[in-house]
């Protein structure tokens, strides 16, 4: 268990946006959790999801999904969420469903 809490303490690091690499990153012990995006002017595709196996089923996704809609929205873009993961984490927290281009 302090292992478990470990890890939830060093994921409490920021996400942040790297566009060189078209992708939101948040840092873990066990490396980078991402989303890759494609950006079409002022519409980001979000087109993965990937977390470090270790960390599966450790809420380290949803961490990072709420950090990446909650940059999208500071920056006022909207999405076209592609990735399944991305879709279903907005269908259970519908207040980001606005950001979603309609």
């Amino acid at each position: 268990k302090r292992r478990r809490y470990h890890i939830y303490r060093s994921i409490m690091t920021d996400v942040r946006d790297n566009p060189a690499l078209h992708r939101f990153e948040l840092d873990t012990q066990a490396g980078p959790a991402i989303v890759t995006y494609r950006r079409e002017g002022g519409v980001l595709k979000l087109i993965h999801t990937e977390v470090p196996k270790e960390l599966g089923g450790q809420g380290v996704g949803s961490k990072l999904a709420k950090g990446v809609l909650e940059l999208i929205r500071a920056k006022g873009d909207k999405i076209v969420p592609l990735c399944d993961f991305m879709r279903g984490y907005i269908g259970r927290h519908p207040d980001y469903a606005d950001l979603v281009l309609k």
